[in-house]
């Protein structure tokens, strides 16, 4: 019974680690989504920093990425910088790949 419960245990923190791992990536994707933004609404250095954080924050509001892709495209409508929803979703997309190879790289 002891090599079930180790299985078992091995398996449990296998779990955890890459709910972590997909923790991470999320945040990470969703600060790149936030400078991607920024940048094309002008802003820079600590402000560009500072509205990223806001779109991290802002997968919190609920489950699923929609919280935060209405944040965007409604940060970007009011900038007068609109984005239609092939692109965005293609930056999404984009910018979620990059952040999985930067947080398997270790980075």
């Amino acid at each position: 019974m002891t090599t079930f419960n180790e299985r078992g245990d091995a398996f449990e923190k296998q779990f955890a680690h890459d709910a972590d791992l997909r923790f991470k990536a999320t945040a990470r994707r969703n600060k790149l989504l936030g400078l991607w933004v920024a940048e094309r609404t002008g802003k820079t250095g600590e402000e560009a920093d500072a509205y990223a954080k806001t779109v991290v924050l802002a997968d919190f509001e609920e489950a699923g990425d929609e919280d935060v892709l209405r944040k965007v495209r409604k940060d970007l409508e009011a900038a007068g910088k609109p984005v239609d929803e092939a692109e965005l979703s293609r930056k999404f997309a984009e910018l979620t790949a990059r952040a999985i190879e930067e947080i398997k790289a270790g980075r």
